[in-house]
């Protein structure tokens, strides 16, 4: 949007166009961690909190509801509120994050897998159905409830950072988002229970909605800047930011929201999750989800009735442009260069490892190093390898920073959460939106391996990796591709020495590409002997 032009003095009054008003967004965010009757989660407050913050920010009307305050009562009626203030091209957004379950199909025939999926607050308990079955919310219900939305004209993006079946290859410590099944079948606990079984996802026009995992997967709450978090709040938080605004146009649109939450979801889980959209596929390449202005004019006229000077009003949200977007460093992202180790045994302490939150852990006896997940990241790590695995996740660190900006996108196949020794692999990183791109990985063993460099004026083309075999050492590696404006070349001759290692090549990145433009994806590659 143009600034408006100070305007000059006026001595008689002027009658100035009424300005047109930007669409409204309300957000409606509930989290839950304490649990009466089930087992309680770590982060899924902190994940409410972090949005309400994040949309407070962008001048969204917000409720929250956290804990013992999430009553299915009082969430219906913020909803209804909502829907009764907002008008045709509003949005509302409806964030989840808790414990989500199963039960069999309230209404014969409505599911194909004859289950029907709830959010369970925290005053349901399974064992006192009758007593408690208000404190749950079918889907069901919920297209009842966006059905109400559609009706006026407004558009909904619910976001349900919980799951509902699917276990995990992987052995972490984190807890499920997925509550016990209901076994038994149960009567409604409503009317909308049973009249939202003749609405369905594909005959909505404006509602979106974004799952934290595929129904084959859990969700699981994994560590990210050492707390225990749900990888999709997380990065829906930073898109509402403005980070999922690629172009600065103040919107951010589907294919756009697509693009960020995919790689940073991936990023922050360590692969273990793939969120999904319904629709899957964008109703038009413009469809915005998001939008990032705060009501307020959209046209550049205002009303002067007469005073001295009339001072115009300038959009204060992410008015930037493509051109002008910020990008930051990524000490401003919550990057300290350290990392928290925990050593089990007798050994010394490696330099860059006496952060602080949920540590890595090392058992000297073993040599088996563990991410803060729980996940085993490497094997046989002796005293004279543990510093170089460190350094590989402190780079590692500052390299999910960047990407938390502006991430590219990259795929290996076939896609899974951890690989046995003997699968074959290949990996495909396609040309990025910017003319020079690095390939490289980050071995389990610590080890810097370079892969590729493309610099504007070559020939470039997408980079593949095709027939890989999984072999030992077996842990985590992360190949990782930037492509950036700036010259790639100082950086090429770092990665190309035969000495280089993660600290040398993480300063080298800090001198050329902290807070410059430049995209980052990173592909995590799990893997054992055998599954």
């Amino acid at each position: 949007m143009k600034a408006i032009p100070r305007l000059l003095a006026l001595s008689l009054a002027v009658a100035l166009p009424v300005p047109a008003f930007a669409a409204q967004t309300y957000a409606l965010v509930v989290g839950v961690d304490q649990y009466p009757n089930d087992v309680s989660l770590d982060g899924a407050v902190r994940d409410a909190e972090d949005v309400y913050r994040s949309m407070s920010a962008a001048g969204f009307k917000v409720v929250k509801f956290t804990n013992d305050q999430a009553r299915k009562d009082d969430i219906r009626k913020a909803w209804t509120d909502m829907v009764a203030e907002a008008a045709s091209g509003d949005t509302i957004i409806f964030t989840y994050a808790g414990h989500g379950a199963q039960m069999p199909e309230l209404i014969a025939g409505d599911e194909a897998d004859g289950l029907d999926e709830f959010l369970q607050l925290p005053g349901f308990d399974r064992n006192r159905y009758q007593e408690t079955s208000n404190e749950i919310i079918v889907d069901n219900e919920m297209n009842a409830w966006f059905a109400e939305a559609e009706g006026k004209g407004v558009h909904v993006l619910f976001v349900s950072d919980s799951c509902f079946s699917g276990g995990m290859s992987r052995s972490i410590k984190g807890k499920s988002r997925l509550a016990p099944a209901v076994k038994v079948k149960l009567a409604p606990p409503s009317q909308e229970a049973i009249d939202g079984a003749n609405l369905k996802d594909n005959a909505f026009k404006q509602v979106t909605v974004l799952a934290a995992s595929l129904e084959s997967q859990p969700t699981p709450e994994v560590i990210i800047d050492g707390e225990p978090r749900g990888a999709l709040s997380w990065s829906f938080a930073r898109a509402v930011e403005g980070s999922a605004d690629r172009d600065g146009d103040g919107i951010i649109t589907r294919i756009e929201l697509e693009d960020y939450i995919f790689s940073n979801v991936k990023n922050r889980s360590e692969a273990l999750q793939v969120p999904n959209f319904m629709p899957q596929v964008a109703r038009s390449e413009s469809e915005v989800v998001v939008r990032l202005t705060r009501g307020i004019p959209v046209e550049t006229a205002t009303a002067d009735t007469g005073t001295a000077a009339g001072t115009a009003t300038t959009n204060d949200t992410a008015s930037t442009t493509a051109t002008d977007k910020a990008i930051k460093p990524a000490s401003d992202l919550g990057w300290t260069g350290k990392i928290a180790l925990q050593i089990d045994g007798e050994a010394k302490r490696p330099a860059r490892a006496d952060g602080t939150g949920t540590p890595f852990r090392w058992d000297v006896a073993s040599g088996v190093f563990y991410t803060p997940n729980g996940d085993v990241a490497a094997e046989n790590v002796g005293q004279d390898r543990i510093q170089a695995v460190v350094d590989k996740f402190v780079l590692l660190d500052f390299l999910k920073a960047m990407a938390s900006q502006n991430p590219g996108s990259v795929s290996l196949t076939p896609a899974k959460d951890i690989y046995a020794a003997g699968t074959r692999l290949r990996f495909d990183a396609p040309p990025g939106r910017y003319p020079n791109m690095l390939v490289f990985n980050l071995a389990n063993t610590g080890e810097v391996q370079f892969l590729d460099m493309q610099a504007a004026g070559t020939n470039s083309s997408q980079f593949k990796l095709t027939d890989v075999e999984v072999v030992k050492p077996y842990g985590a590696d992360h190949l990782i591709t930037i492509w950036t404006t700036e010259p790639v070349d100082a950086i090429g001759a770092v990665l190309s020495d035969r000495n280089v290692n993660a600290a040398t090549l993480l300063d080298a990145l800090k001198t050329r590409l902290d807070g410059k433009e430049a995209s980052v994806a990173i592909q995590p590659l799990y893997t054992r002997e055998t599954l």
